[in-house]
């Protein structure tokens, strides 16, 4: 009978959805942990958000459709910890579960790719037709266009790249982060510069049983403390508006010579209305800024789009 290699250190299992990015990020770190002498292979799970293509994000509850059924496979053991892009977590976690390691943070900025470039921006008549399926991305572009029209999009984001090529709009949504990690930011046309990113928009979060103290610790060595410094800050920041409504919100924090920077917006999702803050501290007393500047903005009125859009919610 052959022997068990006691020795034989166990192979993590990282679980991931199955879209070209979804895996890259997975296999970005599968070979962080093999660099540290720690085996692991990827387990693919299907998600609500990669099942259930007809409906819009926002009809779906958005947050929680890509994470919920890798959630279920770390609380019953399939998998040992799962890879996310940080903004599709939800702000209050399961039971059970934390966030163990937040990698450092690729452009968090939002892009446009177009069918026939971008002149059509210059044009303050021309109503073109712009793909998203983010209330945040639908409300700022709104905001400054606001003859625009905004149509729903779906799929991965090779699946939407040929849309927006298939189908007569101008323009579509994109973070720059996804099409980076996986070379195809030769198609970026315009980086929105304007545009507030969604909380921790182009980080990447790693999800554990919380009882893994052995694998928090392993885990602990990809942390990047600036990325979640600043995802902390905008994270705070949405969990206070949430209340339970589809509210479009916007947050990205960067630290500049010891200095905290925060840009964040609370707006309608038709763009007609919008609150929003700026604000800067130093690293060590940063602590707590994102709930105070969601105080603030809700003092200035951004308390009404939050109440107006959970009663149509509750409709």
């Amino acid at each position: 009978m052959r022997r068990k290699n006691l020795n034989k250190p166990n192979v993590l299992k990282i679980g991931t959805r199955d879209s070209q990015l979804a895996t890259w990020q997975a296999q970005f770190v599968s070979e962080r942990l093999k660099e540290n002498h720690i085996p692991a292979e990827l387990v693919f799970v299907k998600t609500e958000g990669d099942l259930t293509l007809d409906t819009p994000l926002t009809e779906m509850g958005g947050k929680g459709v890509f994470t919920k059924a890798l959630d279920e496979a770390l609380l019953d053991g399939r998998i040992d910890l799962a890879v996310h892009s940080f903004k599709d977590i939800p702000t209050i976690l399961p039971a059970g579960l934390k966030v163990a390691a937040v990698l450092k943070r690729e452009d968090p900025r939002d892009v446009i790719v177009t069918r026939k470039g971008t002149d059509f921006l210059d044009d303050s008549e021309y109503e073109a037709v712009v793909a998203t399926s983010s209330n945040r991305r639908k409300s700022q572009w709104l905001s400054r266009y606001p003859k625009h029209r905004i149509t729903d999009i779906r799929g991965n984001v090779n699946t939407r790249l040929r849309k927006v090529r298939e189908n007569e709009w101008d323009a579509a949504i994109f973070a720059a982060a996804g099409l980076k990690r996986i070379n195809l930011d030769d198609k970026i046309d315009q980086y929105l510069e304007w545009m507030i990113p969604a909380p921790a928009q182009g980080a990447m979060a790693v999800m554990i049983r919380e009882d893994n103290k052995q694998l928090q610790k392993v885990l602990s060595k990809l942390d990047h403390r600036e990325t979640r410094i600043c995802t902390t800050i905008e994270r705070d920041f949405l969990y206070m508006m949430e209340a339970g409504c589809s509210a479009p919100v916007a947050a990205y924090a960067r630290i500049v010579d010891g200095m905290i920077q925060l840009k964040a917006s609370v707006l309608m999702i038709d763009g007609s209305e919008r609150y929003d803050i700026e604000d800067a501290i130093v690293v060590e007393n940063s602590e707590g800024m994102g709930v105070q500047a969601a105080s603030e903005v809700l003092k200035r009125g951004a308390d009404k789009i939050i109440k107006l859009l959970s009663k149509k919610k509750a409709l």
